[in-house]
């Protein structure tokens, strides 16, 4: 996987020369888009991203006033269970120690994916719309931030339904989750090494809050801060090229267990897990896509998952994936 020089090149200018842009990189690296901010506003995206957006205004005139209603229809339980598997015979061979394993599920939903956009709530929204797809997304994860030229990032492993009696105790002492959170963790502190110096985790495994149609989930996130290295001043086109595919929805080590994805899952990925973020001219922020939903001439589909690792149970993990099937309108 490796992003298009002539892409790179354009971002490492835009950042240089102080010129405001958004960009989106699909989990495979082969259709970057990257654009002027201004350009945005005629075109089919639409972005929510940490308080900054290009349709202000629009939201209060939408059409469609009904609530959501959304069928999951998760994958076969033997599917999963399948290439979940062959997730743990290559962990057990030592090929890797933690295998982040997304599937896409069919749903039924009565609103339109402009409308979930506008009606749904999360720090990171993007709706794209062009003559080959289709998709929004709702992410709750931060990819990388960059200013002032310090570099921080926030990974989320480990989820649990909020609603279960001591969820936060529970979550923070399964040792499954934190290995899983541990691992996701030391991966980001060595990417950030790439182009960063004096990398140092600020806060470990802390939880925050998410709510959704379905309820309220918790989530385990830590923030890593590194100082980019002078030469890499400005150049997010470098940057971003040497950190993706982002470390948590992949796993470690990662080269190889990208090839682990790309023999389990059935499909590729596309935008799904890929990343996308918009610079201010002084800011760069960024997000993880997940929370994914697509629209083809099937129907539409959920893409959900997570990490797994040799101390994982399979109905679970399952049962996670099928958690992480929601949309935060409420």
């Amino acid at each position: 996987m490796i992003l298009d020089s002539n892409f790179i090149e354009k971002m490492n200018y835009y950042g240089r020369n102080g010129i405001k842009f958004l960009f989106i990189v699909d989990f495979e690296m082969r259709f970057p888009v990257i654009m002027e901010l201004a350009e945005t506003k005629d075109s089919g995206i639409k972005y929510f991203i940490d308080g900054d957006d290009n349709y202000s205004g629009y939201a209060d005139n939408i059409q469609d006033k009904n609530e959501l209603k959304i069928q999951k229809n998760p994958i076969p339980f033997k599917v999963y269970k399948k290439a979940f598997n062959n997730v743990i015979k290559h962990e057990k061979a030592g090929n890797s120690y933690l295998v982040n394993l997304t599937f896409k599920s069919p749903i039924n939903v009565n609103l339109g994916l402009r409308e979930i956009f506008y009606k749904s709530r999360s720090k990171y929204k993007l709706y794209f719309k062009d003559s080959f797809r289709e998709f929004v997304l709702f992410s709750p994860e931060t990819f990388i931030n960059i200013s002032g030229g310090k570099i921080f990032t926030y990974p989320i492993k480990g989820t649990i339904d909020a609603g279960i009696p001591n969820a936060k105790e529970i979550l923070a002492n399964d040792k499954k989750e934190r290995a899983e959170h541990l691992t996701v963790v030391d991966l980001l502190r060595n990417d950030l090494n790439i182009v960063c110096k004096e990398v140092k985790v600020n806060r470990f495994c802390f939880m925050e809050t998410v709510k959704t149609n379905f309820g309220e989930l918790l989530q385990m996130t830590s923030e890593i801060e590194g100082k980019i290295k002078p030469e890499l001043n400005k150049r997010f086109g470098d940057i971003l090229c040497a950190m993706l595919p982002a470390g948590s929805i992949c796993g470690a080590p990662k080269r190889k267990t990208l090839e682990i994805i790309k023999e389990t899952e059935p499909e590729e990925r596309g935008y799904y897990t890929g990343v996308f973020g918009i610079y201010d001219g002084k800011t760069l922020k960024s997000s993880v896509m997940i929370r994914f939903i697509e629209k083809t001439g099937e129907g539409c589909f959920y893409r959900s998952g997570g990490g797994i690792t040799v101390y994982s149970d399979v109905k679970k993990e399952y049962d996670e994936m099928a958690e992480k099937i929601y949309v935060p309108i409420y």
